[in-house]
């Protein structure tokens, strides 16, 4: 067992898990300050020119060029797959002009497409391990997510019409709470990176542990909870305001693939890498393309979801923007 808030299990059981960044900087400091501390980088990350994602992973890919590594080519292309996708669903919820949420809803797409490129960045092998320019990059890239997972929690309490859509009042608390998650989780990860405090930053006594509790609790328990939050509020606003049983489903399936795409990362990159592997340890492709896959799937259930029960145009609306459902 671990400590809660330490990224040591992933950090070494899991490829190309991007949080990892931030701890290898963390320890390649320590150990540029105190030769005592030169034995926490070992195995595949002592070599910061050819490490692969991770901290002593179990199985990673080397970075591109070395080993003749051409990067995470498979998550790559899923990105740029998943990048593709998601403009489409940007274009087609911006043509939904009277549905329920439409701004706020596009925006949270937005903040998801986002990711995808950092995530190509952070994950990929391109970069090398302990650069200023990849942690900075993966502060970024845990700024967006933790912002979006707020954006899902809002989307959903838009829909419940407290306030009205896509006006100033329910944008100006949205894009608030937005900036927020995405600048103090910013402002953690760089801590985490780059030690400004001692609080957030390195730990003098275990610094091997690779514990940060506000690191993981925006990367982790956050995007848990809001994704709950967000299942409870619609299957409300579905089962009791609209008193229909059939969008459930969208929901209840993008939960499903949500939670897939999160298993497939923690639990088949290590089998898919050690499957690719030349020597035991550098493989060629892990289990993140698979995650990639599942997470873009679930924000296109979603989209699938939100547009079973809202409107296109005008004429076809009843009070809200809601579709309306004959019985």
């Amino acid at each position: 067992m671990t400590a809660f808030g330490s990224f040591k299990f992933f950090c070494t059981n899991t490829p190309s898990y991007a949080w990892c960044n931030l701890f290898y900087r963390q320890l390649l400091d320590l150990s540029n300050s105190n030769s005592n501390s030169t034995s926490l980088l070992q195995g595949l990350s002592k070599d910061a020119t050819s490490a692969p994602v991770g901290i002593d992973p179990v199985c990673g890919i080397p970075k591109l060029g070395k080993e003749g590594s051409i990067g995470n080519i498979a998550n790559l292309v899923l990105c740029v797959l998943s990048m593709l996708a998601i403009v489409g669903v940007i274009w087609l919820t911006e043509r939904r002009k009277a549905a329920v949420g439409r701004i706020e809803l596009r925006n949270m797409f937005i903040c998801y497409f986002l990711t995808l490129p950092l995530q190509i960045l952070t994950t990929g092998s391109f970069l090398e391990q302990g650069s200023t320019a990849l942690v900075v990059l993966t502060a970024i890239h845990a700024g967006l997510v933790a912002a979006f997972f707020w954006m899902l929690v809002a989307n959903a309490v838009v829909s419940m019409q407290i306030l009205e859509d896509g006006t100033m009042s329910s944008l100006m608390p949205y894009f608030i709470f937005t900036t927020a998650f995405f600048g103090v989780t910013l402002y953690i990860s760089l801590d985490v990176g780059f030690g400004f405090t001692e609080t957030l930053g390195p730990s003098k006594t275990d610094p091997g542990g690779l514990r940060s509790i506000p690191l993981f609790i925006f990367t982790n328990i956050w995007p848990a909870v809001a994704s709950l939050a967000f299942l409870i509020l619609q299957s409300y606003i579905i089962l009791r305001v609209l008193r229909e049983l059939r969008p459930i489903f969208f929901y209840a399936l993008a939960t499903i693939l949500f939670v897939l795409s999160q298993l497939a990362w923690l639990l088949l990159g290590r089998i898919i890498c050690k499957g690719t592997a030349k020597d035991g340890n550098l493989g060629k492709i892990d289990g993140s393309f698979v995650g990639t896959l599942g997470e873009t799937a679930a924000v296109v259930v979603l989209f699938l979801g939100w547009k079973s029960i809202t409107v296109e145009d005008w004429e076809e609306d009843q009070t809200y923007g809601y579709q309306s459902y004959k019985y």
